[in-house]
This record gives C-alpha cells, structure tokens and sequence, in this order.
C-alpha cells in the first residue's frame, strides 16, 4: 500500500471512530437516553427495559429527528462527493474534495445545533471560546461556531432531559407516597411500598400510552 493509501486509510478509520461520539453529542441522542433512562427508574425497575435496549429506542428516535438534517446534508454534498476518488491518495484534487464535501454538508447540522441549543448556553461557550484565545483581539467566536454549537447544544439537552425527566418523575412519586400513606394506615408495615406500588405505576403507564405519548413528544419537540 502506497504512502497516500496509507494515510487515507488511517483518516478513514479515525473518522468511523468519531461516529459514536458526534451520534452522542451532535444529535437528539443524548436527551432521549437521559429521558428514557430516567422513566425506567421512575418506574422503580431500574433494570427493564435493558441497558441495549434503552441505547437502541434512543437510537431510533434520533433517526426520525435527525433524518431531514441528514437528507439536507447529502444533497447540499453529493456535487462536491462525486469528485472524490477513494483510490487516490488524500493530497491534491482529493482533499480539496473532501474539503469542500465537508464544507458543504455542516451547515445544515450547525443549523440544527444552533436551533436547538439555548442562547444563554451559547453566549457562554461564545465568551469562554474567546477567554481560551487570550492573544487574540476582537469579539467573542462566532455563534454558528461548531466549537461553540456543539457544547452549548449538549449542555441545553441534558438540561432539557432533566425538566422532561422531572415530569415524568412526578406523578410516579405521588403514587409512591400515596401508597407508603395507604400501607402506614393499615400498619402494613412490614411490606416495602415500592413493590406494592409497582403493579400501579405499569398500569398508570399502560393506561396513558406511556412510549406513545412520550416518544411524540421527544420527537415533536424538534419540529
């Protein structure tokens, strides 16, 4: 294998290491795991659904919000894709290819990041992104900046994960203390009110189409 192949290979090979980590900072991933992780928790079955599965329905939800941004980024790249020979080595007429392929299919995800992230969270990495060049004068980085997009849309998921989280963690509790209350009257004493409340806690959930009502609104919320 040639020099140029080489170095294609490893790029290659460091990008697909990346995937995981821009699928968990750059998408909707993060806030629907946090959510769904803090259901099965209210639910008071820490371990049902499993791990996986959680990982993968949060998966899958991002797909449905993710899937325009993805299309808009293909044919915003596709011209410029057409002209990259896998073969080649990454110099010259290639990685001006790759170059331009990537310049042209990031706007629609910063678009996506900058929509989503809050503009407190954004003046934040903005000031911050600018207090980490200290030899550098002007005005704080841009705000369609990935180095400022990206944390300042995270920190706003996560935070908005949490208030999602509270929420369906509310009406759970309730049920637990009514529960604890009706077992503590009868001097029941001797039976934990999480087990007893369980069996109420799945109906409730049944009852209100639960993942229905949830997965619409974690998906309509970037729409």
């Amino acid at each position: 294998m040639t020099d140029g192949g080489a170095l294609t290979t490893w790029l290659a090979l460091a990008l697909l290491a990346l995937v995981p980590l821009a699928l968990m900072t750059a998408t909707s991933f993060a806030k629907i795991a946090v959510v769904l992780s803090l259901l099965r928790n209210a639910l008071g079955v820490p371990d049902v659904p499993s791990g996986a599965l959680v990982t993968a329905f949060a998966a899958l939800l991002s797909v449905f919000v993710m899937a325009p941004v993805a299309r808009e980024s293909a044919a915003r790249a596709a011209p410029y894709a057409a002209r990259i020979d896998l073969g080649a080595p990454l110099t010259g007429a290639s990685r001006t290819a790759v170059l331009e392929t990537l310049d042209a299919a990031l706007p629609p995800l910063a678009a996506f990041l900058q929509r989503n992230a809050g503009a407190a969270e954004l003046a934040l990495f903005a000031e911050l992104g600018q207090r980490s060049r200290p030899g550098q004068q002007g005005a704080a980085l841009a705000a369609d900046s990935l180095l400022v997009l990206l944390p300042a849309f995270l920190i706003t998921e996560l935070g908005e994960a949490f208030a999602v989280g509270l929420l369906v963690l509310l009406p759970f509790v309730v049920l637990d203390l009514v529960i604890g209350s009706i077992l503590l009257s009868l001097g029941m004493s001797a039976l934990t009110p999480g087990t007893v409340a369980l069996p109420f806690k799945l109906l409730l959930f049944v009852l209100v189409d639960g993942f229905s009502v949830l997965s619409r609104a974690l998906v309509a919320g970037y729409q």
